[in-house]
């Protein structure tokens, strides 16, 4: 673990470890994937991974990215939701993100976008259920978002015991204004009202789930998370029974918890 780790403790089943900067929580959660990745190889030939998306991975990617133990040639790299009918080429496109800050350089064995421009969605959405089936996951690698949501699995229609494992969503608004602070969109009314979005089922059975989740802006959705009632209106607090998943945060993320 890194130095910059200030303490680590659980709560319930879920094992969390809070770091003094958002570097330094993405340089351990690198050094965990990456052990997680070439286990998985070294075991069955290959690893599936789920990746997540936004200004909260960044310092993951890019610290993942500088790794040179990581066997990408033998990794299968899927990620979790992409909005419905954006515009081919935006800024916001969530494939092209990971393109653009992981993939094209690294260059895994094979990425599974997820379609959000296709004719027909719920095809689309059966499609995709059927690859993350064939390839289980041994890894995720998810945030929280400004609500709560994993994923785009939004309060209150975020369900934890979801039979399908890819669906269409309507975006809670505050889903989407997060979107423009963050700076994807230039309006609220610019971002998307739907996207497709693996759902929290899916994502929990990974054989490891990595949560990643820096900055004082998520620290009301963490403390919610951590303490109050395990709710589809704080979808991240299921991590509290979720023992396979570490949570990170760095100081700002964490800076509404007891004793902090």
């Amino acid at each position: 673990m890194s130095e910059e780790m200030l303490y680590h403790k659980k709560f319930e089943q879920l094992p969390v470890s809070v770091f003094a900067t958002n570097a330094g929580l993405g340089l351990a959660a690198a050094e965990e994937a990456s052990s997680v990745l070439k286990a998985a190889v070294s075991e069955r030939g290959e690893a599936n991974v789920i990746l997540a998306t936004g200004n909260s991975q960044l310092s993951f990617l890019n610290a993942i990215r500088a790794r040179t133990d990581v066997p990408w040639q033998s990794i299968n790299v899927f990620h979790m939701d992409e909005y419905v009918n954006l515009p081919a080429g935006h800024g916001a496109s969530f494939p092209l993100f990971l393109r653009r800050h992981l993939l094209d350089e690294v260059k895994p064995k094979a990425f599974y976008a997820v379609p959000g421009d296709a004719a027909d969605l719920e095809a689309a959405c059966q499609d995709y259920e059927k690859l993350l089936r064939e390839h289980p996951a041994g890894l995720c690698v998810m945030g929280i978002g400004e609500n709560g949501h994993i994923a785009f699995n939004d309060p209150p229609w975020a369900d934890f015991n979801d039979p399908r494992w890819v669906k269409v969503v309507e975006l809670d608004r505050r889903s989407r204004q997060q979107q423009v602070g963050e700076g994807h969109f230039g309006s609220l009314a610019e971002v998307p009202t739907h996207a497709i979005t693996v759902t929290i089922p899916a994502l929990l059975a990974a054989r490891r789930v990595l949560v990643l989740v820096p900055e004082v802006r998520k620290a009301e959705a963490v403390e919610k998370s951590l303490f109050g009632p395990v709710t589809p209106d704080v979808p991240a607090s299921i991590l509290r029974r979720t023992p396979h998943a570490h949570l990170y945060l760095d100081s700002d993320a964490a800076s509404l918890l007891p004793g902090q």
